[in-house]
């Protein structure tokens, strides 16, 4: 256990000092891998761990976003607009959202998902005053205790903070009681029925709590790139985030930062040198799926000997 935490800390303490010993584009992509590790984590957390499989994640990511976005614009850089707002605004729609999907289950619950987050789409490509196709620009970063986090060490703590902070509640969710149900439902949702508990509650819950991660990744990624466009609330978007959870292994919460680093890095570094990356890509997830179902976390574990 120990030698876990000098481990953890020893990895955040050299996420934090990055900015230090790195140039601006490689501390630009760690911060982008944090911000799509955050919401690789949210959908683990739901598809891992309370066993629903969503294909419309992307909706409270872009939802976290818009708010953010609008907020920010229009109120100016605190904290309230560009966190808090957001996180509000997601957690409502999925609520909402979850209310009516968690009713079916299997494919069903994938495409009635799916069809949430087009809906989304379909307005914020169409409506004036979300700038339409071409989305909301010049989106400004918030101050935080007077700290203005335009610089690229103070973003970067930020971010960091943020990401910190998901994998700590998440990691403390899993493990409470509440993750012990979500775990039984996951497995076998009749028999957690039979014995008593209120599965529709867990589930649900277990949804908001997946939605607001999702939305606050999304203010963060709004103020990342100082922008936010329809194409956040797109099918390929949470098609990304599934690619990550599986290629950073299914129901570990850490592997969705693993996979997200992975995604993006073969991203970063074969694109460069073409533009049939998504090839690559392809070709790496099928190697995981038939030769390593358990992702980066699962091979790790059953070569290292990591405890589960």
């Amino acid at each position: 256990m120990t030698r876990r935490v000098l481990g953890v800390a020893a990895v955040v303490l050299a996420v934090l000092i990055f900015p230090r010993v790195a140039g601006t584009y490689p501390v630009k992509l760690l911060q982008e891998i944090l911000i799509w590790g955050m919401f690789a984590m949210s959908l683990d957390f739901l598809m891992g761990y309370a066993g629903m499989v969503s294909f419309g994640h992307s909706a409270f990511f872009g939802v976290g976003g818009y708010v953010a976005a609008l907020a920010l614009v229009a109120w100016g850089p605190g904290v309230a607009a560009g966190l808090l707002l957001p996180a509000a605004a997601a957690a409502l729609a999925a609520l909402v959202i979850g209310f009516f999907s968690i009713r079916v289950s299997g494919v069903y619950f994938i495409m009635l998902t799916l069809a949430f987050s087009q809906m989304f789409y379909a307005v914020t490509f169409q409506v004036g005053w979300l700038g339409a196709e071409d989305g909301i620009v010049g989106v400004p970063r918030p101050r935080l205790a007077g700290v203005d986090l335009n610089g690229l060490t103070a973003f970067h703590v930020y971010v960091a903070a943020f990401a910190l902070a998901t994998v700590l509640v998440l990691w403390r969710i899993v493990r409470s009681p509440f993750g012990h149900v979500l775990r039984g439902i996951h497995d076998n949702e009749a028999r957690m029925q039979a014995v008593g508990y209120a599965v529709d509650r867990y589930k649900l819950l277990a949804f908001v709590i997946a939605g607001t991660v999702a939305g606050v990744a999304g203010a963060l990624y709004a103020q990342f790139v100082g922008s936010i466009t329809p194409e956040a609330f797109l099918w390929r978007t949470s098609g990304e985030a599934l690619l990550m959870v599986i290629i950073g292994g299914t129901g570990t919460l850490g592997g969705g930062l693993l996979g997200a680093a992975a995604f993006i890095l073969l991203q970063s570094l074969v694109s460069s040198y073409t533009e049939r990356w998504m090839l690559l890509l392809g070709l790496t997830f099928i190697v995981f799926v038939l030769f390593a179902p358990g992702g980066i976390v699962g091979a790790l574990r059953g070569r290292i000997g990591l405890r589960a």
